[in-house]
């Protein structure tokens, strides 16, 4: 943490995206950073690269030449020709193709995304110190300042590498930049205050109110989320829920009615802003394809205008204030 000096004692966190220039995830124009690791498995997920802690390769099947060039300098000895999993990539008469060892764990050392000449290949995951992000960060004090902006982590899940969050965000705080956090609530209640203290509003997950239905379509249990979201309301951290709606999943009104009768407990209390609705979008399905993942979800689900526009009426006879994110 800082001293009195400002002087940064720098830890190093684990670092997949950064995105400039968003409109969705707080106030004004803010600067998002994305946190690699999850200990959720959401069915839905627009980020399959930010689950895992480790460093991936994201392969660009459609772009790759089968030229060869990463096959030397991979120390792991990650990539190869042949073919894949499942005859993902057969054979052909001119030669073997290039495939990628998904069961040995790559290094980050980037030496195949480097020299890839049709970009076919990206390592994900950036090991990046307190002052690197901060540096990024400040680049765009300017368009903070004149929207009412900030920063505003996300991840996969920032309460995984928590000391390096609650450090970041107190430097932010320090050059008076506005904060917030993305979260879906999973961790140890003590870790979500130490990142509470520096944190102007948390965007806080509920996306569902069932436990048992919870873990089908995440892979943890709620009680846990439940509790830290009436924690952090109750103790007086500004929160904003925000609610994915997917059709089939989380939509029943029986569902949207057990979710807003537990969230109207908190009306009355000042620095609760209500709820953002997250309609199903299917942005990041070539990315399943690109790290060999499988999509969970088959079919379309998401909603009309018309639908959405209903949904939102609904949850306002709840006396909730409401806001659909449209992407």
């Amino acid at each position: 943490m800082s001293t009195e000096t400002g002087t940064i004692i720098e830890r190093k966190a684990r670092i997949f995206n950064v995105q400039k220039y968003s409109i969705y995830d707080g106030p004004g124009i803010r600067t998002l950073i994305f946190f690699k690791g999850c200990p959720l498995r959401c069915k839905w997920c627009s980020n399959p690269e930010g689950l895992e802690r480790k460093y991936q390769v994201m392969f660009k099947e459609d772009l790759c030449a089968d030229c060869g060039k990463c096959i030397p300098v991979c120390p792991v000895h990650l990539h190869y020709f042949g073919e894949g999993e499942n005859g993902r990539r057969q054979t052909e008469i001119q030669g073997s193709r290039h495939n990628v060892n998904r069961s040995i764990d790559c290094v980050g050392c980037r030496k195949c995304e480097t020299v890839c000449p049709k970009q076919a290949l990206s390592v994900v995951g950036l090991d990046k110190t307190i002052s690197d992000v901060l540096e990024i960060i400040e680049q765009d004090a300017l368009f903070y300042l004149s929207s009412a902006g900030g920063v505003t982590l996300g991840g996969g899940e920032v309460t995984a590498q928590p000391e390096f969050a609650a450090n970041l965000l107190m430097e932010c705080k320090r050059l008076g930049i506005h904060t917030a956090l993305e979260t879906s609530g999973y961790t140890k209640l003590d870790s979500l205050l130490m990142i509470a203290q520096f944190t102007d509003l948390f965007l806080y997950d509920l996306k569902h109110i069932d436990s048992e239905r919870h873990y089908e379509l995440t892979g943890v249990r709620n009680e846990r989320i439940l509790d830290n979201l009436t924690q952090l309301i109750r103790r007086g951290f500004t929160v904003k829920v925000r609610m994915p709606l997917i059709r089939g999943l989380n939509d029943s009104e029986d569902t949207l009615n057990r979710s807003l009768e537990f969230l109207q407990s908190f009306t009355s209390y000042k620095n609760f802003q209500g709820i953002d609705l997250l309609p199903y979008h299917k942005l990041g399905i070539n990315k399943y394809k690109q790290l060999d993942l499988k999509y969970a979800i088959t079919e379309d689900l998401s909603f009309k205008e018309e639908e959405l526009s209903r949904i939102e009426q609904f949850i306002k006879g709840y006396d909730l204030q409401v806001e659909v994110i449209r992407h």
